[in-house]
Order: C-alpha cells, then sequence, then structure tokens
C-alpha cells in the first residue's frame, strides 16, 4: 500500500513544458522564503517577518514566519529540484491561501497597492503543479519509472 501511495505522489504528466512552470515558480518562492528566513535579497528575517505576522493577526508571529519561510524555501528548492513537488506545491498553495486573506485581502486585487493580485497568480502556478506533478525533467518522474 505504502508503494502504491509513493508512485502516485510521484507519478506526473509527461509534459516538458511544466519545467516552464517550474523553474520561475521555484525561484520566486525560493528567494521570498530565504527573505522571511534569513533576512537575504532584502527580506527582514524572521524576527522582522515575525512582527509585521504578529501585528496582521498571524500569531505566534516568530512561528508562522518560520512556517512560512521554510514552505516557501524547500518547497520551491523542491519545485526547482522536481522533488516531491506535490506535497511542495500544496503547502505553497496553502500559503499563498493564508497570506491572501490574511495581509492583502482588504488592499484589494491589485499588487501595487498591496493587493492579492501576485499571491493569487503564485497560488494558482503551485494549485496548477499540485494537478500536473512535476513533468517529464524532474527527479519525481526519474524515481516513478523505477517504483
Amino acid at each position: 500500500m505504502s508503494q502504491s501511495f509513493f508512485h502516485r505522489l510521484l507519478t506526473t504528466a509527461d509534459s516538458g513544458g511544466v519545467l516552464a512552470l517550474r523553474l520561475p515558480v521555484g525561484i520566486i518562492f525560493a528567494v521570498h522564503g530565504a527573505q522571511k528566513l534569513f533576512g537575504w535579497f532584502g527580506g527582514y528575517g524572521l524576527e522582522g517577518t515575525g512582527q509585521f505576522f504578529g501585528s496582521i493577526g498571524l500569531n505566534p508571529g516568530y512561528l508562522m514566519a518560520l512556517l512560512a519561510g521554510l514552505a516557501e524555501f524547500f518547497g520551491g528548492l523542491a519545485l526547482i529540484a522536481g522533488l516531491l513537488v506535490r506535497p511542495a506545491a500544496a503547502a505553497l498553495a496553502f500559503a499563498m491561501l493564508v497570506a491572501i486573506f490574511a495581509a492583502h485581502w482588504d488592499k484589494g486585487f491589485f499588487a501595487a497597492a498591496g493587493g492579492y493580485e501576485y499571491a493569487l497568480a503564485l497560488g494558482a502556478a503551485a494549485l496548477s503543479l499540485l494537478f500536473t506533478g512535476a513533468g517529464r525533467y524532474s527527479v519525481d518522474r526519474a524515481l516513478a519509472r523505477q517504483g
């Protein structure tokens, strides 16, 4: 039973085009996660991000920042590598759903005004990868073929 579960988890669409979605979306998520976790790329790190999360009601802020940062950083790396893409995409889609309603919804649609446009696009991309899997050029596909 566990082998069939893992085989279904790794089975993926045969399209090579999924790579064109996985790579840029993975990079975007990994960079955003690095901002939250390490303060890289102009980010505020866990302390600053945790304070912001607490200010918008995501408490405890530090823990929520850690969870979001881990999901984005390691989820983004998973997308780039094409490894365990479905669980990574599920975590990322959930993170974007939280971001939409906790941080962006009250600012309207457009990203320029702080709205949910960008989080919606990233969430939709993650949801697409959840349904399709990693695609032809991925570690998931190679592992599924071995199983």
